[in-house]
């Protein structure tokens, strides 16, 4: 079990590093190129960023078979206390004079944790491990 446990954080944390460099790269397009102020190229990017590792997560990481829409909706409500609070303090800090891609390094870290945690213990729970790969189930269906 305990194996497991960290077998998924490392996959985590890959799926987001990946997660974490299209948000980077969104926000960083968004806040040069675009000129767009600190909350909504925050928000763009974070979103992305999101559906992202949501997609890689539920698949790889947990491999769940959890209701889609109901597993998106728990996540979906970690983010309606996640986001306001983080786009309200990363623009506290910015307004302050702190670096905003310091802002978005600390944020970035805090979504990392807090997130993880939820996606085990709230998101998943209970239903880890319950996905069938592609090939087991055209085999099952063949029987």
């Amino acid at each position: 079990m305990k194996n497991k446990s960290v077998l998924q954080a490392v996959k985590f944390t890959l799926f987001s590093a990946s997660a974490g460099i299209i948000q980077v790269a969104s926000f960083t397009l968004l806040n040069e190129v675009f000129r767009l102020q600190y909350w909504p190229a925050y928000l763009i990017a974070l979103s992305l960023s999101v559906l992202w590792n949501f997609t890689l997560n539920r698949r790889y990481t947990f491999k769940s078979a959890a209701n889609v829409p109901i597993a998106m909706l728990k996540v979906a409500a970690f983010y309606l206390v996640f986001t306001p609070l983080s786009t309200w303090l990363g623009a506290l800090a910015e307004g302050s004079g702190i670096n905003e891609y310091i802002v978005l390094a600390v944020t970035m870290i805090t979504n990392f944790v807090t997130e993880f945690l939820f996606c085990k213990f709230v998101v998943y729970k209970g239903q880890e491990d319950t996905r069938k790969p592609a090939s087991k189930a055209r085999k099952e269906e063949k029987i």
